[in-house]
């Protein structure tokens, strides 16, 4: 084992372990905030409880905690193109990305799943803060695939 653990260590390892492909986003002042997570953990069935994890480095993050409601959407195979508008800078993110709104919180339009959820508590971990949320509602699109970040890459279920 390495005494020592840097951070390109973490993400090479961790980079075998999959995890599915969430957006976060909600409208503060008419303008829909967000941001694409990997993060997205459950935590609890009863009472239902979810997590995400913010980077202190994030410009997103401070102005997303000023929403009450967020919305999270799971992304679905053919929904790439959604994951690659998201990287653009936060001002410019959502351009041509078709949204749901519901309250405040934000929705990729036929995301396979949506969670609706309020933010609850916050615990500072390293680099990031941890979210935890409570979940208000959900549903699944049971006859969609996932997108999948596995080994640095976005990929599909095959099988």
């Amino acid at each position: 084992m390495v005494e020592v653990i840097t951070p390109d260590q973490m993400r090479h390892t961790l980079a075998g372990f999959a995890t599915g492909l969430s957006v976060v986003a909600a409208e503060i002042d008419g303008q829909i905030v967000g941001m694409p997570a990997n993060s997205l953990v459950s935590v609890s069935l009863d009472p239902p409880l979810v997590s995400l994890s913010f980077a202190h480095t994030s410009t997103t993050w401070p102005v997303l905690r000023r929403a009450e409601r967020w919305g999270i959407s799971v992304l679905g195979a053919g929904q790439e193109q959604v994951l690659s508008d998201l990287r653009r800078p936060a001002g410019s993110r959502f351009v041509g990305v078709e949204m749901e709104v519901i309250g405040q919180a934000a929705f990729v339009a036929g995301a396979l799943a949506m969670i609706e959820v309020v933010p609850r508590t916050t615990v500072e971990a390293g680099d990031h803060t941890l979210m935890l949320l409570e979940v208000l509602a959900l549903e699944r699109d049971e006859t969609r695939e996932p997108l999948v970040f596995f080994g640095s890459r976005v990929r599909t279920l095959e099988g």
